[in-house]
């Protein structure tokens, strides 16, 4: 997509933010959506609204626009800009330059033509050059295209999140091609993909806490002892990216598939769950998540998941693996009939049991006080 740089909203600093009427334009270049410019949306129907649903996500007070921002270059809580950004048109322009086949020195003497040289306070234990200002840069960008945690950033928190560092002659798209490339090397047999695994079994049946990411390499990513699941909260933006090479291909398609697993779009429970979360935590979380479709028993055979195969197999298996551990989790899991069957048994024996038993006490407790207050 070809945008105007004469645009007034492309000269705005950072932490002006951006225009809302302003904002699919932005993620139009990033997500290589071809539109019209200015969000004169001519896409099929729904398409708009997954357009809308990420905008209002990715430019929200704490989304991941300006959370970027702030990490990586100081670009808007502070006076003294570390990264060479400076403008919302910067990383258009940015943009435009890590899309093309070109590799991270290219890119970086190409954005020597038009961006300032980066600066830093007195308080600062060491001087920003040119190349690292210019490498920060580079990396808000790259994270802000493709959602993904790429380069190093000082003071940021981890959280168990995967590092993706670009280096190397190649191309930014190369350099996500071969990430994702990794062939499959977990053993899928004797392990199925029923249909009452989703994410709300996860959590009310093997514990399993639930990580919302924003950093699509984390998904499906076990951490915490095998205790938490990350999971990529961002469908439409994956939505958006359905056509765009940056990504290998079917890699996008596949994610959509997963959540498609976890989150089936005819499982009432689980949609109702997912909304309490969306009502709970308002404004952090896609509503399209739920909806993104339903898989038959063919589309959950582990041949269909080559990107994320070896993860889904971690993750089933330690959810088979899982037994419960209150009442709770053994009235929800019915995933053995006859054990769920016989421990209710046992249960409602036991609670028969006591009941006859209080109720014999206090018979026996009133014969005696008749028998001694005739």
């Amino acid at each position: 997509m070809v945008v105007d740089n004469s645009s007034s909203f492309l000269n705005l600093p950072l932490r002006d933010g951006v225009p809302e009427a302003s904002r699919p334009v932005i993620v139009e270049v990033l997500c290589r959506v071809q539109h019209p410019p200015l969000g004169l949306y001519n896409l099929s129907s729904g398409s708009t609204s997954h357009l809308e649903s990420h905008c209002a996500l990715f430019f929200a007070n704490g989304g991941y626009y300006p959370r970027q921002c702030d990490i990586i270059g100081g670009l808007i809580n502070d006076d003294n800009l570390r990264a060479s950004v400076r403008t919302h048109g910067d990383i258009v322009r940015i943009a435009q330059l890590l899309q093309q086949p070109l590799s991270r020195d290219q890119v970086r003497e190409a954005m020597a033509n038009f961006l300032a040289t980066p600066y830093s306070s007195e308080s600062d234990s060491e001087s920003i050059t040119p190349e690292k200002g210019h490498d920060m840069a580079i990396n808000l960008v790259a994270r802000l295209m493709l959602m993904m945690r790429i380069g190093n950033v000082e003071h940021e928190c981890i959280g168990g999140r995967q590092l993706l560092e670009w280096e190397g002659g190649g191309s930014l798209q190369k350099f996500v091609h071969q990430h994702f490339s990794k062939p499959a090397r977990r053993s899928h047999e004797r392990i199925r993909l029923e249909k009452q695994f989703n994410a709300l079994n996860l959590h009310r049946i093997a514990g399993i806490e639930i990580r919302w990411t924003d950093n699509l390499a984390d998904h499906l990513l076990m951490m915490n002892d095998d205790k938490t699941v990350a999971i990529f909260r961002h469908a439409s933006f994956l939505e958006l990216q359905r056509h765009n090479d940056m990504y290998p291909a079917g890699l996008i398609d596949e994610t959509i598939r997963t959540l498609s697993l976890l989150f089936p779009r005819d499982d009432g429970p689980t949609r109702r769950w997912y909304r309490n979360v969306c009502t709970e935590h308002k404004g952090r979380h896609d509503p399209h998540l739920a909806t993104t479709g339903i898989l038959d028993a063919e589309s959950r055979d582990f041949d269909n998941f080559p990107y994320w195969h070896d993860r889904l197999v971690v993750l089933k298996s330690v959810y088979d693996e899982a037994r419960p551990a209150n009442l709770r989790q053994w009235w929800y899991d019915d995933r053995n009939p006859v054990e769920w069957y016989t421990f209710w048994t046992a249960v409602m024996v036991l609670i028969l049991t006591m009941l006859f038993g209080l109720i014999q006490c206090v018979e026996g407790g009133l014969q005696v006080w008749k028998a001694w207050n005739p």
